[in-house]
Protein backbone atom coordinates (compact mmCIF):
# COMPACT_ATOMS: atom_id res chain seq x y z
CA UNK A 1 0.00 0.00 0.00
CA UNK A 2 2.81 2.38 0.86
CA UNK A 3 4.48 1.69 -2.50
CA UNK A 4 1.23 2.46 -4.33
CA UNK A 5 0.74 5.73 -2.46
CA UNK A 6 4.36 6.68 -3.12
CA UNK A 7 3.89 5.82 -6.81
CA UNK A 8 0.77 7.98 -7.00
CA UNK A 9 2.57 10.89 -5.33
CA UNK A 10 5.62 10.62 -7.58
CA UNK A 11 3.65 10.03 -10.78
CA UNK A 12 0.55 12.08 -10.07
CA UNK A 13 0.43 13.49 -13.62
CA UNK A 14 0.15 9.98 -15.08
CA UNK A 15 -2.49 9.08 -12.50
CA UNK A 16 -4.40 12.28 -13.31
CA UNK A 17 -4.33 11.43 -17.02
CA UNK A 18 -5.46 7.89 -16.14
CA UNK A 19 -8.49 9.21 -14.24
CA UNK A 20 -9.41 11.58 -17.10
CA UNK A 21 -9.12 8.72 -19.60
CA UNK A 22 -11.41 6.53 -17.48
CA UNK A 23 -14.00 9.32 -17.16
CA UNK A 24 -13.82 9.94 -20.93
CA UNK A 25 -14.23 6.22 -21.66
CA UNK A 26 -17.31 5.96 -19.45
CA UNK A 27 -18.90 9.03 -21.05
CA UNK A 28 -17.96 7.94 -24.59
CA UNK A 29 -19.39 4.48 -23.93
CA UNK A 30 -22.65 6.01 -22.72
CA UNK A 31 -23.22 8.77 -25.30
CA UNK A 32 -20.66 8.14 -28.09
CA UNK A 33 -19.02 11.50 -27.42
CA UNK A 34 -16.09 12.85 -25.42
CA UNK A 35 -17.34 16.29 -24.32
CA UNK A 36 -15.51 19.59 -24.64
CA UNK A 37 -16.07 20.35 -20.95
CA UNK A 38 -13.63 17.52 -20.27
CA UNK A 39 -11.12 17.87 -23.10
CA UNK A 40 -10.54 21.63 -23.26
CA UNK A 41 -9.69 22.06 -19.55
CA UNK A 42 -7.63 18.85 -19.73
CA UNK A 43 -5.45 20.35 -22.48
CA UNK A 44 -5.27 23.86 -21.00
CA UNK A 45 -4.37 22.58 -17.52
CA UNK A 46 -1.56 20.52 -19.04
CA UNK A 47 -0.14 23.64 -20.66
CA UNK A 48 -0.52 25.61 -17.44
CA UNK A 49 1.07 22.90 -15.30
CA UNK A 50 4.13 22.53 -17.50
CA UNK A 51 4.52 26.30 -17.87
CA UNK A 52 4.49 26.66 -14.09
CA UNK A 53 6.81 23.64 -13.72
CA UNK A 54 9.44 24.50 -16.35
CA UNK A 55 8.59 27.92 -17.81
CA UNK A 56 8.63 28.37 -21.57
CA UNK A 57 10.58 25.11 -22.01
CA UNK A 58 7.79 23.22 -20.23
CA UNK A 59 5.13 24.99 -22.28
CA UNK A 60 6.97 24.14 -25.51
CA UNK A 61 7.26 20.49 -24.45
CA UNK A 62 3.54 20.40 -23.63
CA UNK A 63 2.53 22.14 -26.86
CA UNK A 64 4.60 19.68 -28.89
CA UNK A 65 2.89 16.77 -27.12
CA UNK A 66 -0.50 18.37 -27.78
CA UNK A 67 0.31 18.83 -31.47
CA UNK A 68 1.50 15.23 -31.87
CA UNK A 69 -1.56 13.83 -30.05
CA UNK A 70 -3.86 15.93 -32.20
CA UNK A 71 -2.18 15.11 -35.51
CA UNK A 72 -2.18 11.35 -34.88
CA UNK A 73 -5.98 11.26 -35.03
CA UNK A 74 -6.89 14.42 -36.95
CA UNK A 75 -6.64 12.81 -40.39
CA UNK A 76 -9.06 10.06 -39.35
CA UNK A 77 -11.40 12.64 -37.85
CA UNK A 78 -11.32 14.76 -40.99
CA UNK A 79 -12.49 11.87 -43.15
CA UNK A 80 -15.22 10.86 -40.70
CA UNK A 81 -13.37 8.01 -39.02
CA UNK A 82 -13.80 9.29 -35.47
CA UNK A 83 -15.08 12.18 -33.43
CA UNK A 84 -13.32 15.40 -32.56
CA UNK A 85 -13.54 14.54 -28.86
CA UNK A 86 -11.23 11.56 -29.40
CA UNK A 87 -8.72 13.84 -31.13
CA UNK A 88 -8.84 16.36 -28.28
CA UNK A 89 -8.53 13.60 -25.69
CA UNK A 90 -5.27 12.33 -27.21
CA UNK A 91 -4.10 15.95 -27.54
CA UNK A 92 -4.72 16.25 -23.79
CA UNK A 93 -2.60 13.18 -23.13
CA UNK A 94 0.13 14.92 -25.12
CA UNK A 95 -0.29 18.16 -23.18
CA UNK A 96 0.30 16.32 -19.90
CA UNK A 97 2.72 13.55 -20.84
CA UNK A 98 4.59 14.80 -23.90
CA UNK A 99 5.27 13.57 -27.39
CA UNK A 100 7.04 10.27 -26.72
CA UNK A 101 4.54 8.90 -24.21
CA UNK A 102 1.71 10.01 -26.50
CA UNK A 103 3.20 8.12 -29.44
CA UNK A 104 3.45 4.92 -27.39
CA UNK A 105 -0.02 5.42 -25.91
CA UNK A 106 -1.39 5.92 -29.44
CA UNK A 107 0.25 2.68 -30.63
CA UNK A 108 -1.22 0.75 -27.70
CA UNK A 109 -4.59 2.39 -28.34
CA UNK A 110 -4.52 1.37 -32.01
CA UNK A 111 -3.80 -2.25 -31.05
CA UNK A 112 -6.57 -2.35 -28.45
CA UNK A 113 -8.96 -0.55 -30.82
CA UNK A 114 -8.20 -3.05 -33.58
CA UNK A 115 -8.90 -6.01 -31.30
CA UNK A 116 -12.09 -4.40 -29.99
CA UNK A 117 -13.32 -3.68 -33.51
CA UNK A 118 -12.58 -7.26 -34.60
CA UNK A 119 -14.42 -8.62 -31.55
CA UNK A 120 -17.41 -6.35 -32.21
CA UNK A 121 -17.55 -7.39 -35.86
CA UNK A 122 -17.27 -11.10 -35.12
CA UNK A 123 -19.84 -10.84 -32.33
CA UNK A 124 -22.28 -9.04 -34.63
CA UNK A 125 -22.20 -12.00 -37.03
CA UNK A 126 -21.98 -9.56 -39.93
CA UNK A 127 -18.28 -9.77 -40.70
CA UNK A 128 -18.93 -10.02 -44.45
CA UNK A 129 -20.90 -6.74 -44.39
CA UNK A 130 -18.13 -5.02 -42.41
CA UNK A 131 -15.40 -6.44 -44.65
CA UNK A 132 -17.22 -5.12 -47.72
CA UNK A 133 -17.69 -1.75 -46.01
CA UNK A 134 -13.99 -1.68 -45.12
CA UNK A 135 -13.07 -2.31 -48.76
CA UNK A 136 -15.49 0.41 -49.83
CA UNK A 137 -13.95 2.90 -47.36
CA UNK A 138 -10.40 2.09 -48.54
CA UNK A 139 -11.52 2.54 -52.15
CA UNK A 140 -13.07 5.92 -51.26
CA UNK A 141 -9.87 7.02 -49.51
CA UNK A 142 -7.90 6.15 -52.67
CA UNK A 143 -10.27 7.77 -55.16
CA UNK A 144 -12.03 10.66 -53.40
CA UNK A 145 -9.50 13.44 -52.97
CA UNK A 146 -11.61 15.82 -50.91
CA UNK A 147 -11.53 15.31 -47.11
CA UNK A 148 -14.83 17.23 -46.95
CA UNK A 149 -16.46 14.81 -49.40
CA UNK A 150 -15.05 11.81 -47.48
CA UNK A 151 -16.48 13.27 -44.29
CA UNK A 152 -19.89 13.70 -45.95
CA UNK A 153 -19.83 10.10 -47.19
CA UNK A 154 -18.89 8.88 -43.69
CA UNK A 155 -21.71 10.91 -42.12
CA UNK A 156 -24.21 9.33 -44.52
CA UNK A 157 -22.87 5.85 -43.76
CA UNK A 158 -22.71 6.33 -39.96
CA UNK A 159 -26.30 5.19 -39.15
CA UNK A 160 -25.64 1.80 -40.80
CA UNK A 161 -22.34 1.18 -38.98
CA UNK A 162 -21.57 -0.50 -35.69
CA UNK A 163 -19.70 2.30 -33.88
CA UNK A 164 -16.74 1.88 -31.53
CA UNK A 165 -16.56 4.62 -28.87
CA UNK A 166 -12.82 5.20 -29.29
CA UNK A 167 -12.43 6.69 -25.82
CA UNK A 168 -12.67 3.14 -24.48
CA UNK A 169 -9.71 1.63 -26.38
CA UNK A 170 -7.83 4.89 -25.80
CA UNK A 171 -8.23 4.47 -22.05
CA UNK A 172 -7.44 0.74 -22.05
CA UNK A 173 -4.46 1.03 -24.41
CA UNK A 174 -2.96 4.11 -22.77
CA UNK A 175 -3.36 2.84 -19.22
CA UNK A 176 -1.94 -0.56 -20.21
CA UNK A 177 1.07 1.23 -21.70
CA UNK A 178 1.48 3.33 -18.53
CA UNK A 179 1.43 0.14 -16.43
CA UNK A 180 3.82 -1.81 -18.67
CA UNK A 181 6.21 1.16 -18.81
CA UNK A 182 6.19 1.38 -15.01
CA UNK A 183 4.72 4.88 -15.04
CA UNK A 184 2.07 4.19 -12.40
CA UNK A 185 4.37 3.12 -9.54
Amino acid sequence: METLLQGIAENWTVWFVTVVLIVAAVIDGAILKVPNWLTFPFIACGWLHWTMQDGMTGLGWSLLGTFVGMMLLLVLRNVGGMGAGDVKLLAGVGAWLGMTVTLYAFAATAIVGGFMAMFMIIRSGQWQKHLAMGHQILHEWKTVRSPQKLSEIARERKPSMYLLPYGIPMAIGSIAYFAIAGMLV
